[in-house]
Parts: C-alpha cells; sequence; structure tokens
C-alpha cells in the first residue's frame, strides 16, 4: 500500500488570542506528530505576552514557518495590501492545503488559494467559521452584507468545517444551505489534559475564565454571583481571569455591588491553573460556537455552569441541568447555587469521564481533519 500523501497545511487567522488559536495550535500540535508540514499566518498587532508564550511552546512544531502580518478586524482598503503581502510568501511555502479559521482567516485563505489555483498549484481551500461572522444580525445592514459575502466566497471554498452541529445548522439559518462540501469535527482536547485538577481547601466557589467583554458575559457572571450570595446567605468567593477591553467596567461593577474584596480579578493564564484555584467553573456567554474554556475544564473533571448557548448544549447534553438561560443572571444564579449546596451534583449532572474522552479528543478531531484533507486533494482535478 503507497505511504500517504505528507500534507503541506497552512492555518490563517487573524487574532492569535482564544479559542480560534486553542484550535489552530492543537491542529498544528497533532498534524506535525503525524508527520505532515504545517505552518500559520495570523495578525501581527494582535496578543500580548501570554499569546507570546503560546507561539514559544508551538514554534518548533511550525516547519512552514510563523508569518504575522497586520490584519485589522474590520473590513479595510489595508486588506488588499495584506492580501498581497500574504500570497507571495504562501505562493514560496508551495501548500497544498490553506486552512482560514474565522472569518478574515477564511477570506485570506480563500482568496490566496484561488490565486494560487490560477497559477496551476493543487491547492485545497476550507473555511471554518468559529462563529466570526454567525453572529451578525441578518436584519441589519451590515449583517447582510457581511453574509452575503460568506455567500459569495463559497465559489472560492472546496469544504467548509464547522466545530459543532449549532454552528452549522446557524450558517444554514444565516447563509443558507452549503453549496459546497462541509463536515462537522467536534472540537477536542489533548490526551495530557484528561487528568483530573483537584482544588484546594481555599479555592474560590466560582471561576469565570475568558475575554473581558460583554459577548462572554463577565457582567451576567458578576450579578449571577450577587444573586446566589444572597440565596445562600452566606458570602462566596469568586475568581474572574482574563483580559480585554471592558476590565475596568467589570471592576466598577463589583466595587459598586460591594463584591471587590469577594471577586478576585487575574490576568489571562493557562487554563489549568485556573481551574487549580476554583470548585466551580461557570460560562456564562450570550454567544458561543464550541467553546474550548468547557471541553477544558471537563476534561480536568471540574464542575461547569454554562448558558445554554451555542454548542455548549452538545458538549453537556440537551436536558443539562447545568445550563441557563443565556444572559439571564436569575436563572445562571439558581444552577450556580444548586451547584454549590448539592454534593453530588457533579456526580449526577456531569458527562461521565470516559465517554466524554472518547468523543472529545484532539486526536479524534485532527484525525477527521486530515481524512477530510486528504479527500478533498483526492477529489480535484
Amino acid at each position: 500500500m503507497a505511504e500517504p500523501e505528507k500534507l503541506r497545511i497552512l492555518h490563517c487567522f487573524r487574532s492569535p488570542v482564544g479559542g480560534i488559536f486553542r484550535h489552530v495550535r492543537d491542529l498544528v500540535e497533532e498534524h506535525r506528530a503525524a508527520g505532515h508540514d504545517v505552518g500559520i499566518l495570523c495578525d501581527s498587532s494582535t496578543g500580548g505576552a501570554h499569546e507570546e508564550k503560546l507561539f514559544d511552546g508551538i514554534r518548533p512544531h511550525l516547519t512552514l514557518g510563523l508569518t504575522r502580518i497586520p490584519v485589522r478586524r474590520a473590513i479595510a482598503p489595508s486588506d488588499l495590501s495584506a492580501l498581497l503581502k500574504s500570497y507571495k510568501h504562501i505562493k514560496s511555502l508551495q501548500p497544498n492545503i490553506l486552512h482560514g479559521h474565522g472569518a478574515k482567516g477564511g477570506v485570506l485563505a480563500r482568496m490566496i488559494g484561488t490565486g494560487l489555483r490560477a497559477n496551476r498549484s493543487r491547492v485545497a481551500r476550507l473555511y471554518s467559521p468559529h462563529g466570526g461572522s454567525l453572529h451578525f444580525d441578518r436584519s441589519s445592514m451590515s449583517g447582510q452584507a457581511v453574509l452575503r459575502l460568506e455567500r459569495l466566497q463559497e465559489r472560492f471554498t472546496d469544504a467548509l468545517v464547522f466545530v459543532c452541529d449549532y454552528e452549522r445548522r446557524t450558517y444554514e439559518a444565516k447563509v443558507g444551505t452549503p453549496t459546497t462540501r462541509w463536515k462537522v469535527i467536534l472540537n477536542g482536547v489533548k490526551a495530557s489534559e484528561f487528568t483530573p485538577v483537584v482544588a484546594p481547601d481555599d479555592a474560590a466557589d466560582f471561576l469565570y475564565i475568558g475575554m473581558l467583554r460583554d459577548l462572554k458575559g463577565p457582567d451576567v457572571f458578576i450579578d449571577a454571583f450577587a444573586r446566589t450570595e444572597r440565596a445562600l446567605g452566606r458570602p462566596l468567593s469568586g475568581l474572574m481571569v482574563g483580559d480585554g477591553p471592558d476590565r475596568d467596567r467589570y471592576e466598577a461593577m463589583m466595587t459598586e455591588r460591594g463584591l471587590g474584596r469577594r471577586i478576585r480579578m487575574m490576568p489571562a493564564m493557562p487554563a489549568r491553573e485556573a481551574f487549580a484555584m476554583a470548585r466551580t467553573v461557570v460560562v456564562p456567554s450570550r454567544a458561543e460556537a464550541m467553546p474550548y474554556i468547557v471541553i477544558e475544564a471537563l476534561a480536568a473533571q471540574k464542575p461547569v455552569v454554562a448558558s445554554r448557548v451555542g454548542g455548549i448544549p452538545e458538549i453537556l447534553g440537551t436536558d443539562s441541568e447545568a445550563l441557563a438561560i443565556p444572559g439571564d443572571a436569575q436563572d445562571l444564579s439558581q444552577v450556580m447555587a444548586a451547584a454549590a449546596v448539592d454534593p453530588g451534583w457533579q456526580r449526577r449532572v456531569m458527562p461521565k469521564p470516559e465517554t466524554f474522552r472518547s468523543v472529545f479528543s484532539s486526536s479524534v478531531m485532527a484525525d477527521s481533519m486530515l481524512d477530510l484533507y486528504r479527500s478533498v486533494l483526492r477529489d480535484q482535478p
């Protein structure tokens, strides 16, 4: 039997933060371990010290290198310059897989891939939305423009990859039924992460970890925390870990409610370090695709309370008692209180560790992605 083709895979995305960056890092490590050449193209103006440490961890795996150029969040004239610079560099790398992540990454991968195809290069163009454009409302002018652009770009797409079925359904509702090949490939975490993280006796009762912006619900967490204290009739302890543009506003919100000493704020750090400081992880997002933090917490065998949003019910179970109404601090508080007072809540409500691991591992995710890459390449003329 012939040896499988060695692939040259380049991942394109805008900002090296959050779930997209985590997703790409896992794919890079798994695919490099399988013998493929892998590289990254992303924005040079975002990310901080924490992200630089993460880049340092994967640089040895990036045989196609790490390329960083300015890529703005909103559509701008400078995008054309970024495309031209990217095209020249990517052409020299001779990739046969261009995988775009998020809206801007999707544009880069598909447009550059189409240019390479016009020059008779054999390259597959894949796109994973990761939420991104799908957060736009079809009823707004800007939403219509963005979603129509997504539809137009299907002409230059060999395969769409969704990280959960919710994302696929949202794409179909907002953009339309895909006219190209698509596949749902669930996010997963590394084998080393399926190790319990035990909290010490002085651990915080509840942990919020993520970007400090309203979409992720830090304000809902603070409100729900205060309501949970009132419901239980005793003070609690909380921890908020992360960075973002609205940090000062959330600090002011805590001060106004007299929570400044009971909720501590800390900068971004590796998730497992944060898990070791708290008993229960709270994910109060208003919108999500398939958030890694829920998978990471469950792999570490931490109890999770979360909004019933995006792909989270696909992780915890559609009818899970751990799910709360998105943006509803009172409903979230009720779930938090139940998790705090019921000693059997975690064992009864959380997914079984063995079953969970068989579905949400990065090796399963990476193998499925390789199968798709090879299938797309085989079908090219």
